[in-house]
């Protein structure tokens, strides 16, 4: 933040608290002029119902400044209506004074209370308190300059003028380091307000890496149970395709066209499903950091996810376009995990747009040294102040509960392990393309 911002900010919290201290100010004041009415009549009865008079005005002119002060027309004058109601106390203490007893008397005191009360309630600066010092003395001089006797005893006179000028003097200077602090307190407050904005940024980004790591061991938990579930699955299956072959081989089978065709469907299932065993294995075998960097072809991977995808891809044309030499290094089952979020992705996106011929298109080409895929679908698309955030982790689109909005960034991380980049590119209502490039074997 410039120098320039933090002093504008810096003014606006003045100006704040001026309003603050300035209301508080008013009402104390009025309290103030009011229960002078007890120094009138201990001090000087002859002038009780004329100062009484003189402190209900000064108490409603205060009055009108704070209403003036709570509107929202009044606040951009803070600063000279609360100098304003300042004045005020001090114009009608010199005019007590002038008709009283001038340079001589007692209400020289409640002149320079005051002028101390106001410097301590009201946030001011140096220069400020100096000239609100300086207005105390001009009107104590002009008090006993209008009195009917004139200034009778110059010494006491110049020693009251003194001590009010001593008191301004020393208003200023506290006034100057009261500045100085309230500035230090204002740096270190925005210092301490930039140090907890960045300290979220970063409980913010801890909490999403926890979320990555919760995700991927929940994935790693899964896969574990999947690999014992899968090996106990695929022994009754081939036990189910030798009885199927022996079956077929049975001369009743060639005898009964039904009996044959109804074993040869069977016979279709049950590679089926040792295809689709053999796809999960792949992917449940999942080890992060162990042959990670292994030679695979990504035809093949790309296969495995269609079949794993099958059920939501049902009723969308598959359009597939690859290069006759697909082998690529990597982690393959990291590869078919990225490839199963993108086609599961856009399948729902599909389902959404309800389009009349949905069709998602698989494109890869050799593009220096590396592998380049791109996954498109014809879809909704993305609107446009989604399609920087898609990436980033926990956005999701979905109904809640839907999806936690891991599977793009987890995909994002894992196509940057292997020194490529995941990147998004859409129009709305029309279509999106993800793609990523893999490293391939160099000769």
């Amino acid at each position: 933040m410039s120098r320039r911002q933090t002093l504008l900010r810096y003014n606006q919290a003045l100006h704040d608290l001026r309003i603050a201290h300035s209301k508080t100010g008013c009402l104390f004041s009025i309290s103030l002029v009011l229960l002078g009415v007890g120094l009138d009549y201990g001090m000087y009865p002859g002038h009780l119902k004329e100062f009484f008079a003189a402190r209900l005005l000064i108490a409603g002119l205060t009055l009108l400044i704070l209403l003036a002060i709570l509107s929202k027309r009044g606040q951009p004058h803070v600063r000279s209506l609360t100098f304003l109601w300042l004045a005020l106390p001090q114009m009608m203490i010199g005019w007590m004074i002038a008709v009283t007893d001038g340079s001589a008397s007692i209400y020289f005191v409640g002149l320079q209370l005051a002028f101390f009360g106001g410097s301590m309630i009201i946030p001011v600066n140096h220069l400020e308190g100096l000239g609100y010092g300086l207005f105390t003395d001009i009107v104590y001089s002009l008090a006993c300059y209008f009195h009917p006797g004139g200034i009778q005893d110059s010494g006491q006179f110049m020693s009251n003028l003194l001590f009010l000028s001593f008191a301004a003097v020393i208003s200023a200077g506290a006034a100057y380091f009261t500045e100085l602090g309230r500035m230090r307190m204002f740096s270190l407050q925005e210092q301490v307000a930039a140090q907890n904005d960045a300290l979220q940024k970063t409980n913010t980004a801890l909490a999403e890496v926890k979320g990555q790591l919760i995700q991927r061991e929940k994935m790693a938990a899964l896969g574990t149970l999947s690999a014992g579930l899968l090996h106990e699955v695929n022994n009754p299956v081939n036990y189910s395709l030798m009885a199927i072959n022996m079956a077929l081989t049975d001369p009743a089978a060639a005898q009964s066209a039904e009996l044959k065709e109804s074993l040869t469907d069977a016979h279709e299932g049950m590679q089926r499903v040792q295809n689709i065993v053999s796809d999960l294995k792949t992917f449940a075998y999942q080890k992060p950091g162990v042959d990670s960097q292994r030679m695979f072809l990504l035809e093949k991977a790309i296969q495995s996810a269609l079949r794993l995808t099958s059920f939501d891809l049902k009723g969308i044309e598959v359009d597939l376009a690859l290069p006759q030499d697909t082998h690529v290094m990597g982690d393959e089952p990291a590869i078919i995990g990225v490839l199963i979020n993108l086609l599961s992705n856009a399948a729902q996106a599909l389902h959404r747009a309800g389009r009349e011929q949905p069709r998602i298109s698989l494109r890869g080409e050799h593009r220096g040294g590396r592998l380049w895929l791109a996954v498109r679908d014809n879809g909704t698309g993305i609107a446009p102040e989604n399609i920087g955030r898609v990436l980033e982790p926990f956005f999701t689109t979905r109904d809640v509960g839907a999806g936690l909005g891991l599977g793009l960034s987890v995909s994002y991380g894992i196509i940057q392990r292997h020194g490529g980049l995941l990147s998004v590119t859409s129009e709305f209502g029309a279509w999106t393309e993800f793609s990523f490039d893999l490293a391939t074997p160099q000769p």
